[in-house]
């Protein structure tokens, strides 16, 4: 009994210990746009593994540039000869007829070799153009990094913007909720009295409760929207957010969409540099398909100790060293075609780069007229439903007016109810297409960098 209550003590000690030293499974953040996109470009997987190959190309970009460098390289071999190997030499050598062999074993039962060989490259056509093209290559890299983070900017910001519209949306329900309520109160109190019907409670009763479901299905969809946020922009689900900015902070400029006439605007957009540098890494390619038709020259220096003995233990007792240095000329003939092949492919390659390139520039051309059109009838719409909100509102207030006085029906005011809460969803639907529509025209301009 003692054991055992010796071990739950200790495992009881050991839990604590372990709990004490996790860290807290939930930390507390509240971010404005800017924090939480700043956020993201430091912690989103794409973002961080875009950062990642910026840095793998500068170590490609030593790579290329230590090819031009001395390369050395040591040997060690060693041979134990189970059976010497046996040559046979003319007989008259020593004395025997002419057309008989004598066999003769050359060697010795052990040899060793430890050497060093260093080569160096002298010239090289190919070697050059890598090394004129290692900066397009980096700026691949570079870019690419650069599309990670607006597109991650364009997702956050899109993704903040969705938890401000259903925080919106709430509001406007919790606002029609109070006023349900206010009415069916009055209403049952009436009913009460005699003075209207039970079918008018109902038909309150019904709108009240559709209006309290759909708070509670847009509550739980405002948690997903923040669990998205939160994915949006790297942060462990099980992290809690909390948001500074409000509708309030966000300035939807109508003179957003009248961009100076610019025709060289699409140089701005991303995609464009991307096309431009995988032109230019064509060309390089292009180059060093050609530079494969001159000659390559390189010089070679090997030190070699050689050692060999009929006795293992006297094997290193006394070496032979041998040395030299000297220069290898490659001059290409023929390769069957190979090479002008590959020279045509890669002119091939240049070519339809450079029709991608043209066709882009109209392809960012049509892209921005779209996203100043859809943001422009964002507007206009998200205008109108707010007038549309206004209207619905008076025509609510009017209508219980006429019903109070007993000069219009619970119909109409159900009706009119009903016309609000459609209005207010298709304000929040407008809202929410516009601060989308105005982030797409900013990223087919090119102003998010």
């Amino acid at each position: 009994m003692k054991r055992i209550l010796t071990l739950l003590l200790l495992l009881t000690g050991a839990l604590q210990g372990f709990s004490q030293a996790q860290p807290p499974a939930t930390q507390t953040y509240n971010f404005s746009v800017q924090e939480a996109v700043d956020y993201a470009i430091t912690h989103k997987d794409s973002v961080v593994n875009a950062g990642l190959d910026v840095k793998s190309a500068d170590y490609r970009v030593k790579e290329i540039i230590g090819q031009g460098f001395p390369q050395i390289d040591g040997t060690a071999s060693f041979q134990d000869y189970l059976k010497i190997p046996t040559t046979l030499l003319p007989g008259e050598f020593f004395g025997a007829p002419a057309g008989t062999f004598i066999p003769v074993k050359f060697g010795v039962k052990y040899q060793s070799n430890l050497g060093v060989n260093a080569s160096q490259l002298l010239f090289d056509p190919s070697y050059i153009i890598g090394l004129q093209g290692r900066k397009t290559y980096k700026e691949l890299y570079t870019r690419s990094y650069t599309r990670a983070k607006i597109e991650v900017i364009a997702n956050v910001t899109k993704a903040y913007y969705q938890v401000l519209v259903s925080n919106e949306q709430i509001k406007l329900l919790d606002a029609n909720i109070a006023q349900l309520k206010q009415q069916l109160d009055q209403t049952s109190a009436q009913n009460k009295q005699g003075f209207v019907e039970k079918i008018d409670v109902d038909r309150i009763s019904v709108q009240y409760n559709n209006l309290v479901t759909t708070r509670e299905n847009t509550i739980r969809l405002l948690a997903l929207n923040y669990q998205l946020l939160k994915f949006q922009i790297g942060m462990p689900i099980q992290y809690n957010l909390t948001l500074k900015d409000g509708l309030s902070d966000i300035k939807l400029d109508e003179n957003a969409g009248e961009v100076i006439a610019d025709t060289a605007f699409y140089k701005k957009r991303i995609e464009y540099g991307l096309f431009e540098t995988n032109l230019k890494l064509s060309q390089f390619d292009l180059k060093r398909m050609k530079a494969q038709f001159l000659p390559t020259l390189k010089a070679n220096v090997a030190y070699t100790f050689s050692y060999q003995n009929n006795s293992f233990k006297d094997l290193y007792s006394s070496s032979f060293p041998s040395s030299y240095i000297g220069l290898t000329l490659n001059v290409p003939i023929f390769s069957g075609g190979q090479r002008s092949n590959r020279v045509k492919q890669s002119e091939i390659t240049v070519q339809k780069n450079i029709n991608s390139l043209n066709s882009l520039k109209n392809g960012l051309a049509l892209q921005a007229d779209q996203a100043k059109i859809i943001y422009f009838n964002s507007l206009q719409s998200l205008n109108n439903q707010k007038r549309n909100q206004e209207l619905a509102q008076e025509v609510l207030r009017v209508s219980k007016i006429k019903y109070q006085q007993g000069v219009g029906s619970s119909i109409e005011v159900t009706q009119a109810q009903t016309a609000l809460e459609n209005a207010d969803n298709s304000y929040i639907q407008s809202l929410y297409d516009a601060l989308v529509s105005r982030v797409d025209l900013d990223k087919a301009y090119g102003r998010i960098e």
